[in-house]
């Protein structure tokens, strides 16, 4: 079993910042690519950033430049810095993982419970 734990949402007025981080544990070999997506009410999941295991990041388009995707590989870690932000932020915030439980296994997708950030004065 893996779980991936998320913490660091709330509230924050517009402008403001937001740390997020999601920490893996459990039976882990090894995790590929970690990264954060986001859903908010009556909207589908989308992208908000990706990072590789040897910390090529990817973004959606739309926030580049305010998000800052990170990773500590020591602690099975991701991290997900928000400035500047928005109103249009406002969304519960998934942690993603794709991870090997055992040395030649297959890579399973794992998904956190996710956090709630909501951006609003």
């Amino acid at each position: 079993q893996v779980q991936l734990v998320e913490s660091g949402g709330g509230l924050v007025q517009p402008g403001g910042s937001l740390r997020l981080s999601c920490a893996a544990s459990g039976s882990i070999f090894s995790i590929n690519d970690m990264g954060w997506y986001r859903q908010a009410p009556g909207k589908e999941r989308e992208l908000v950033a990706v990072i590789t295991s040897g910390g090529i990041t990817n973004y959606a388009d739309s926030l580049k430049g305010r998000f800052t995707i990170s990773r500590d590989n020591a602690k099975n870690t991701v991290y997900l810095q928000m400035n500047s932000l928005k109103p249009e932020d406002t969304a519960k915030y998934y942690c993603n993982a794709k991870i090997r439980n055992r040395k030649f296994g297959p890579v399973f997708n794992y998904w956190g419970q996710g956090t709630q950030v909501t951006v609003s004065s």
